[in-house]
C-alpha cells in the first residue's frame, strides 16, 4: 500500500506542477496584446479504416506525430512511444527493442511479438509472428498510430494490439543530410534526396548508425538504405512501392543478478561456473534483410474503391548466443486484398469495407555449440519452419443521425505450422493446424459536441503462438501450446474544450484465457507455458493543452501528460506445483506517468522537457522480485532558420537525473538474471539540413 501512496502521490506533484507551469505561461506570456485564438488543426486517423477525426472513433487510438519524435534524439523510437498511455517499448541494449501495449510484453523476451505492425499499409509482420522493429531507421518512420487492445477484425490475430506506421511525406526537390553525435559512441549520420512532382514522388535515404553502449558487449552498427515511391497513373489509379535494405548488428550484454547489477550495472553478464560469460561468446544478433512491398489501388467510381498489396522478405538472421550458435534464413511472402464501399443515405452514411490476407513463412534453423562466437560443429537442433496465416475480414461503419458512430465487424483466422525436424534420425515432423477463430468487434461513438463524445466497445481476441514460441531457445518444440483468447470491453471519453485542451480518457477490462508467458531454465534459454487466464484492468488518460501567443518572445507552449494505470492479475495460474493465481502480472509497472512541455519562440528557437516515471516491476510470476521505480527526465533545445537552405542544430540530454535503472528486463530469469542496465545521463549534439533544388511543383 506505501508503494502505491507513493505513485498517486507523485502523480498529484506531477499534476500540480503542470497545472501551475500552464497558469504562469498564461499569465505572463498573455496580458499586453492579448493571445490569439486558433482552432487546433483536424487529424485524420486511417485506423480500422475509419478516415475520420480520431473524436470520432470508438477505439482507444495513440497518434506518434512527427513533432512528437523529434521531441527526442534522432537515434531511437523508444522514448516516443513511452508517451503514450499503455504503451511500453524497451531498448535491453542498443538495437535490442521490445514492444507491448496493454500488458502484451510477456510474450517478448526480445523482439516483438503479439502486436501486429502495417508498414504504408503493408504487413511489417511477418507469417511467423515476429516483427524487426530495429531494421527500421529513426528517418523512416514519419507517423504511427497506435490501435491498443484487440484489433482482430480487420487486422487479424493479436490480443496485443496494432501499430500502423506510415512514411514521412514528400513534398518539394531536396536534398538533405543529418548528423548526430553523443555520449557513449553514439553517431548517427545520413543523406536522402527526394522528387515531389504532380504524378510521382520518390525518396531515397541512407543512414548509418552506431553505438559503442555504456554496457561491456553492448555495441551497434546499422546501415539502412530505404527507398518510397508514390505513382498517381490517372485519376483513378494509383501505386507505392517500398524497398528496404538494412544490415543490423548489434551486441547482447546478458541480464546481471541484483549484486552484479548493484556492483557494476556497466558490465556483462559474466561467467558462472560451467557456463561462459557473453563477452567470452561474443554474444550478438546479426541481421541482414531485404524487404520490399508493392499497394496497388484502383477507384471504381465515387463508391467503391479496390487495393491489393504485396509483400516479400529476406532475413539472414546469425545469433551467437551464451548458450549456442543459431543460424536461420527466414523467407516471407504475403498479400492483402481489401474493398471499401461507400454508402450514401439521406439520413445516414456508412462505409462497408472487406478483404483477405495471407501470408506465407519459411524458415531453416539450425542451432549448434557456439565456440566463442563461431558456430561449432555439434548440431544441437536442424528444423525447417513452414507456416501459413489466412485471415478474412469484414467491417461496417455508419455514421447516423444526431452524431451516433457505429462500427461492427469480424475477422475469421487459420494458422497452419509444419516443422520438420532433421537432427533426428528418423526425421521428426510436427504439424500443427489451429482451428479457424472468429474475432468479432462492435463499438458505439456518441458525439455531443467538439468538447465531449463517449464511446463503448466489445472485442474478441486471438493470438497463436509464434514460431519463436513453439519452438523456443531450448530446441523443444511444444506442442501443447495454445492461442490466447478473450474479450476486451471498454469505455471511454473524448473532446476538445476551448480549441485548447485536447483530452481522453479509457477504461477497459480484459479477461485474457491460456495467457501465454516466458519461463527460463538453468542455462538462461527461454521457452513459454500458458498461465491459465489473466484479469487486466486499466485506466489510460492522455490530455494536452496548446497555447498560442502574440507576445514577441514566445510564439506557443504546449503542456502534455498521460497516465496509465494497470490492475493486471495472474487468475488460475499453477505452474510446476506453484500456484501463482492472484499474483501482478510479471513485467507490467502498476503505474507510469509521462509529463512534457514544448516551448516555441519566435526567432527559430524552440525547446522540449519531457518526464517519465515508471513505478516499480515485478520481474517474475511469484512477486517476489521487483525492479526498482524510476523517473527519468530529458530535453531537446534548437534552432530553426529558415532560409533557402532551412537548416536546425539541435543538442539535448536523456537521463538528467542520473537514475540508475533498467530498460528491458529478463522476466522469470533463472538465477535472478533480470537486470539489463540503461545509460546514465548522456548527452548529444546535432545538424540537419535540406538543400531544394529544380522548379516547385505547383
Amino acid at each position: 500500500m506505501s508503494e502505491m501512496a507513493n505513485s498517486w502521490s507523485l502523480l498529484s506533484l506531477l499534476l500540480k506542477i503542470g497545472v501551475i507551469l500552464s497558469l504562469a505561461f498564461n499569465t505572463v506570456l498573455g496580458q499586453a496584446q492579448g493571445d490569439s485564438v486558433r482552432v487546433l488543426p483536424e487529424i485524420t486517423i486511417e485506423a480500422f479504416a475509419s478516415d475520420r477525426n480520431p473524436k470520432e472513433i470508438p477505439a482507444a487510438i495513440g497518434l506518434v506525430s512527427q513533432p512528437d519524435l523529434i521531441r527526442f534524439g534522432n537515434t531511437s523510437l523508444v522514448p516516443a512511444f513511452n508517451m503514450l498511455p499503455g504503451v511500453r517499448m524497451e531498448e535491453r541494449s542498443p538495437g535490442s527493442y521490445r514492444f507491448s501495449i496493454r500488458g502484451s510484453l510477456l510474450r517478448s523476451p526480445f523482439g516483438v511479438r503479439n502486436v501486429k505492425f502495417y508498414w504504408n499499409g503493408l504487413p511489417f509482420t511477418d507469417g511467423g509472428g515476429n516483427t524487426y522493429l530495429n531494421l527500421l531507421d529513426f528517418s523512416a518512420l514519419g507517423s504511427a498510430e497506435v490501435i491498443k487492445g484487440p484489433a482482430s477484425s480487420l487486422y487479424g490475430a493479436g490480443t496485443g494490439g496494432v501499430v500502423l506506421m506510415r512514411s514521412p511525406p514528400i513534398s518539394g526537390n531536396t536534398i538533405g543530410a543529418t548528423g548526430q553525435f553523443g555520449s557513449f559512441g553514439s553517431m548517427r549520420y545520413g543523406g536522402a534526396a527526394q522528387i515531389g512532382g504532380q504524378n510521382e514522388t520518390i525518396r531515397v535515404q541512407f543512414t548509418h548508425q552506431q553505438s559503442d553502449g555504456y554496457r561491456t558487449q553492448s555495441g551497434l552498427k546499422r546501415n539502412s538504405l530505404q527507398t518510397d515511391m508514390n505513382y498517381f497513373l490517372d485519376t483513378k489509379n494509383s501505386m507505392k512501392i517500398i524497398f528496404l535494405i538494412t544490415d543490423l548488428y548489434y551486441q547482447t550484454p546478458g541480464g546481471l543478478t541484483l549484486s552484479q547489477y548493484q556492483t557494476d550495472p556497466s558490465q556483462a553478464r559474466p561467467p558462472g561456473g560451467p557456463v561462459p560469460g557473453a563477452v567470452d561468446q561474443h554474444a550478438a544478433v546479426f541481421n541482414k534483410t531485404y524487404y520490399s512491398g508493392l499497394m496497388f489501388e484502383h477507384q471504381w467510381n465515387e463508391f467503391w474503391t479496390t487495393s491489393i498489396g504485396f509483400v516479400g522478405s529476406n532475413t539472414d538472421f546469425k545469433n551467437p548466443a551464451i548458450r549456442n550458435f543459431e543460424s536461420r534464413s527466414e523467407r516471407n511472402l504475403g498479400t492483402r486484398f481489401s474493398n471499401e464501399y461507400v454508402l450514401n443515405r439521406s439520413a445516414w452514411h456508412g462505409k462497408l469495407t472487406f478483404g483477405a490476407e495471407y501470408q506465407h513463412f519459411f524458415s531453416p534453423i539450425k542451432v549448434t555449440n557456439n565456440l566463442g562466437g563461431t558456430p561449432g560443429a555439434l548440431v544441437l537442433s536442424d528444423d525447417e519452419i513452414t507456416s501459413d496465416l489466412v485471415m478474412g475480414f469484414v467491417q461496417f461503419d455508419a455514421e447516423l443521425p444526431r452524431k451516433v458512430f457505429l462500427t461492427f465487424g469480424a475477422s475469421l483466422n487459420y494458422l497452419q505450422l509444419e516443422d520438420k525436424r532433421f537432427s533426428t534420425n528418423p526425421v521428426q515432423v510436427f504439424n500443427r493446424k489451429f482451428n479457424p477463430v472468429l474475432s468479432p468487434r462492435i463499438a458505439l461513438l456518441k458525439k455531443f459536441s467538439r468538447a465531449f463524445g463517449l464511446y463503448a466497445s466489445a472485442s474478441r481476441g486471438f493470438s497463436p503462438p509464434t514460431v519463436a514460441e513453439l519452438i523456443p531457445s531450448t530446441g523443444i518444440y511444444n506442442s501443447n501450446l495454445n492461442p490466447e483468447t478473450g474479450w476486451s470491453y471498454e469505455v471511454g471519453i473524448s473532446g476538445i474544450i476551448a480549441n485548447a485542451i485536447d483530452y481522453h480518457f479509457a477504461l477497459y477490462d480484459f479477461r485474457l484465457n491460456n495467457t501465454i508467458v516466458i519461463q527460463r531454465d538453468s542455462t538462461g534459454a527461454d521457452y513459454f507455458v500458458n498461465a491459465g487466464n489473466t484479469e487486466q484492468q486499466g485506466i489510460e488518460l492522455n490530455a494536452s493543452w496548446t497555447h498560442f501567443s502574440t507576445s514577441p518572445l514566445l510564439k506557443s507552449y504546449r503542456l502534455y501528460s498521460s497516465v496509465t494505470y494497470n490492475h493486471y492479475r495472474f487468475g488460475q495460474y499453477v505452474n510446476d506445483g506453484n500456484d501463482f493465481s492472484g499474483k501482478q502480472v510479471t513485467g507490467i509497472a502498476p503505474l507510469i506517468i509521462g509529463f512534457g512541455l514544448d516551448l516555441t519562440f519566435q526567432k527559430g528557437l524552440y525547446a522540449r522537457l519531457t518526464a517519465n516515471f515508471v513505478d516499480r516491476i515485478p520481474l517474475n510470476d511469484a512477486n517476489t522480485d521487483y525492479a526498482s521505480d524510476y523517473l527519468l527526465l530529458g530535453m531537446r533545445a534548437g534552432y530553426q532558420i529558415s532560409t533557402r537552405m532551412p537548416v536546425e542544430f539541435f543538442i539535448g540530454a536523456d537521463n538528467l537525473l542520473n537514475q540508475k535503472y533498467s530498460l528491458g528486463n529478463d522476466l522469470n530469469a533463472a538465477g535472478g538474471r533480470y537486470y539489463n542496465a540503461a545509460a546514465p545521463a548522456n548527452y548529444y549534439v546535432g545538424i540537419t539540413s535540406a538543400l531544394p533544388f529544380g522548379k516547385k511543383s505547383n
